[in-house]
């Protein structure tokens, strides 16, 4: 028996055919290309048709797939919200999957957050453990939730949503797109914190000043934090902080043994986990900040799909 991952991003599709202990047997993707509303769906069925007629091919049959989307996943009628994709604001993915799969298929659908938690529970950081987090940070920022050994999703499937958290006291208009979190602590977060301190600061005269300010990326703020930076270093001290206090609400919140870090973010910020962990007792509950493990991703890029094929593995199993 065989199992289908399906993670869809903002920008591209990426497919994996999975044994039941969690190995790759195959992996495709194909990019949207700026496509939105149905012509995603369609490529969509496009990419699933083909896969099923490749696992054919090897001898693979595939008894489920699992799809993750980077938004909310309505549980209750199979539609979803991504507003990376234009038009899929109530949009019916599992129908859309369904019709293009043999009637014994069983699909599924949930949130890239989810399925981060459920590749690291699977093949990952948090394999035999019950209570564990998963902090993505990368475009956005979320949280996939594994509890007592079951995912949180919510009353409305939003659960994990913390790039709206308010770390900062003052409300302020400029948090109202994407959250106070989110806005000093994502991957494009970093950079408008740099943007604005570079408009602060007048007198600063460091490499970033050879840009236009628009065009800063948390990729020149990491670049240039070795060097010590004036602009990066306090970029980060800014960002290590929230990051801190965001772990600290957590682990106070949910007691989990291990929080585990990801997204394309951590990547090149796993060199702040000490301090991360330092300015988190701080503010956590002390015996739960004590005893809890931080700890990176051991799946990185493919925490998602790996997640999404144990959804898939699960729809069956459970």
């Amino acid at each position: 028996m065989a199992v289908l991952g399906l993670d869809l991003g903002g920008t591209k599709l990426k497919g994996g055919i999975f044994s039941e202990n969690s190995q790759i047997i195959y992996k495709d993707e194909c990019k949207l290309e700026h496509r939105g509303g149905e012509d995603v769906g369609s490529l969509i069925q496009d990419f699933v048709k083909k896969i099923l007629s490749h696992s054919e091919s090897i001898g693979e049959n595939i008894k489920a797939i699992g799809i993750c989307v980077p938004g909310i996943s309505y549980q209750d009628n199979g539609t979803v919200w991504c507003p990376n994709i234009p038009g899929w604001d109530n949009y019916p993915l599992k129908e859309r999957i369904e019709a293009v799969c043999p009637p014994e298929v069983k699909v599924t659908v949930d949130s890239d957050r989810v399925c981060c938690i459920l590749g690291e529970a699977w093949a990952g950081a948090a394999k035999d453990v019950n209570n564990a987090l998963f902090l993505a940070v990368g475009t956005g920022i979320a949280v996939g939730i594994l509890a007592n050994g079951r995912v949180l999703r919510g009353a409305h499937d939003i659960s994990g949503a913390i790039g709206w958290w308010a770390l900062d006291k003052e409300y302020k208009d400029k948090y109202a797109p994407c959250g106070c979190f989110e806005h000093h602590c994502s991957g494009e977060g970093l950079a408008k914190v740099a943007r604005e301190l570079l408009e602060e600061n007048t007198a600063y005269n460091g490499k970033l000043r050879e840009k236009r300010p628009e065009d800063v990326t948390s990729y020149d703020l990491f670049a240039l934090y070795p060097e010590g930076d004036e602009i990066a270093v306090k970029t980060f001290d800014i960002a290590i902080e929230m990051w801190a206090m965001a772990v600290a609400n957590l682990v106070s919140l949910f007691d989990p043994s291990k929080v585990i870090f990801g997204g394309g973010v951590f990547g090149p910020a796993l060199q702040f986990l000490p301090r991360i962990r330092e300015a988190a007792v701080r503010h956590a509950q002390p015996i739960a900040i004590k005893k809890v493990e931080m700890v990176p991703s051991l799946l990185g890029g493919d925490a998602v799909l790996i997640g999404a094929g144990y959804l898939a593995l699960r729809s069956i199993t459970e």
